[in-house]
């Protein structure tokens, strides 16, 4: 022990809480080498602390619709913003992180990490777990997060998830690589062995969730559906309802039913007898063989009904469509290994619950999610909205990804001909991450916060048409109805707020007020007669958030 006599409580503290992790890390079998060379964007969040700034002359609005969102920035900033703007509101989050084969797809600390590179791993994990750990602050409870991945890194990935999300919570998809269009493979072996498929790990926030509408499950063609007995709510097809494998003879699944020719079956079925006995009341079962089969479950074409998914995606096409899917838009070749658009759209089909979802892709690359989210939205009637973060590296954010998004937006001439492609619609708000300094003075952190954190709070509260009020200590802003406000109070040094009470008492509807404070309080009498207000001090949850993080991610950072 004699080694440990001089430690402080702070710093024995810290080693055990670095022990306890490394005993977590060793029973999933995941061993790094987590301190050989730190991060430099994480590092750099111990002296500046990463802000949004809006970029008005890239916002696109063609609609009175809600906007999507891109940042253009290093995700891990970007991933503290919206951990402060989007906490738990994802319902869907896909990534196609880099693939770490060692031929210049992975940057690491400015630099390419080799295939010889004997920390690859080790970089490439300490990479992901600190993006997947703020990711999953950001969904919902209901939440799920796809994940991209090939061999290279895929037995890692899934361990760092069986970590991060729990074991019970990870599911492995195969996504098969032959494009029926282009027919053949995209991968090709050096040795033995032709690759034909890559990974989709799926990460579910709390409890893996069944998938929705059969529809959605392409084996099931389109000419599967039928309308044989004019059931008014229109085509079917049957569905087994049958638990295959389940051996059990007890249970509210197990019981016999009897088929209108008189013969029986006796086993586990998918549904008890009380929900059996009420579909076959409402015509929702299907006997075949002209009554004499086993009993299956119409499945209706609009309906929502719950499927298991296929652990094969064999239909969702390759990188080649993706390529020639950008190709059409540009007119040219621009990216190599784009994701192709019904992947993903396929993807949000299956997990989506509701008509205004929010999905998020924090290595968004070209844009493909945000064309999947806006074709979506086009053939369902859907009003989900997409938040893309990228950086800049090799122009991807200005010359691919936006101008995508654009032209998928308002429309665009497709290839050198003269087809025009009508634009999808739909509304963008653009930013870059951008950031202030976190000094030593704590007040001075304070105040350089406050006055730099308006986008981030419009983005929070999703209300973006400022108010022309001649007032430089304070900011109003509106939603597209008129009928919400945010009320933004961030003069650190005029505590004079007259001017500023009586524009709010102006307002009808509610008003989001945040207002400058040294402390994690806010004079709550000066609103006194305001109805609809709503307060929150600024910035102390943004900058305790920060503070946490740092602690998590940052050697010998504490909270002082």
């Amino acid at each position: 022990m004699a080694k440990y006599d001089n430690f402080s409580r702070e710093e024995l503290i810290e080693l055990l809480q670095k022990q306890d992790k490394e005993l977590s890390l060793k029973k999933y079998g995941l061993v790094w080498d987590s301190e050989k060379e730190p991060e430099k964007v994480v590092v750099d969040c111990a002296k500046k602390l990463p802000i949004l700034k809006s970029v008005p002359e890239k916002d696109i609005k063609t609609t009175n619709d809600d906007y999507n969102i891109m940042i253009e920035g290093d995700n891990y900033h970007a991933l503290q913003v919206l951990n402060y703007t989007h906490k738990e509101t994802m319902d869907v989050i896909y990534i196609d992180p880099p693939y770490n084969s060692g031929n210049k797809d992975f940057v690491y600390n400015d630099k390419f990490v080799d295939k010889e590179d004997g920390y690859r791993h080790s970089k490439w994990l300490n990479f992901m777990e600190k993006r997947l750990e703020l990711a999953k602050e950001l969904l919902k409870e209901k939440g799920v997060m796809f994940i991209s991945i090939d061999d290279n890194e895929y037995a890692n990935l899934k361990l760092l998830c069986d970590k991060i999300f729990g074991e019970n919570n990870v599911e492995t998809y195969i996504w098969c690589l032959q494009d029926k269009t282009e027919g053949s493979f995209v991968k090709t072996s050096k040795n033995t062995v032709r690759k034909e498929h890559e990974y989709i790990v799926a990460c579910f926030k709390t409890e893996i969730i069944k998938f929705n509408k059969y529809k959605a499950q392409r084996e099931f063609s389109e000419g599967s559906f039928s309308n044989p007995d004019n059931d008014p709510r229109g085509e079917w097809f049957s569905g087994n309802m049958s638990r295959n494998g389940i051996k059990s003879t007890t249970g509210s699944k197990y019981f016999t039913i009897t088929t209108p020719t008189g013969k029986t079956y006796t086993r586990n079925w998918t549904l008890t007898k009380e929900e059996f006995e009420e579909k076959l009341k409402n015509n929702e079962i299907f006997f075949s063989k002209n009554g004499d089969g086993v009993p299956r479950l119409k499945i209706y074409k609009d309906s929502n009904n719950f499927s298991i998914q296929s652990s094969l995606f064999t239909d969702c096409h390759t990188s080649i469509t993706g390529k020639n899917q950008l190709k059409n838009i540009f007119n040219e070749l621009v990216f190599d290994f784009p994701k192709p658009t019904n992947l993903i759209y396929r993807l949000l089909e299956i997990s989506l619950k509701n008509t205004n979802s929010t999905i998020l892709d924090f290595f968004a690359g070209t844009g493909t999610t945000g064309e999947a989210v806006l074709n979506l939205n086009k053939n369902e009637g859907s009003s989900h909205s997409f938040i893309l973060c990228t950086n800049n590296e090799g122009d991807i954010a200005e010359k691919i990804c936006y101008p995508r998004i654009k032209k998928i937006i308002k429309g665009y001439n497709k290839k050198a001909s003269d087809e025009f492609i009508e634009g999808l619609g739909g509304n963008l708000k653009y930013y870059k991450t951008d950031f202030v300094e976190n000094s030593k003075n704590t007040t001075q952190t304070k105040i350089n916060l406050a006055k730099e954190c308006s986008d981030m709070i419009c983005l929070k509260t999703g209300r973006f048409n400022q108010i022309s009020i001649k007032n430089s200590s304070f900011k109003i802003f509106s939603n597209n109805k008129n009928d919400q406000y945010t009320c933004i109070y961030f003069d650190c040094f005029d505590t004079d707020m007259k001017d500023f009470i009586s524009e709010i008492g102006k307002l009808d509807g509610r008003k989001d007020v945040y207002v400058f404070s040294l402390t994690d309080a806010v004079d709550t009498s000066v609103f006194k007669g305001i109805a609809g207000v709503k307060l929150e001090a600024i910035p102390h949850k943004i900058l305790d958030l920060y503070k946490r993080i740092a602690k998590a991610h940052i050697k010998g950072v504490n909270n002082d």
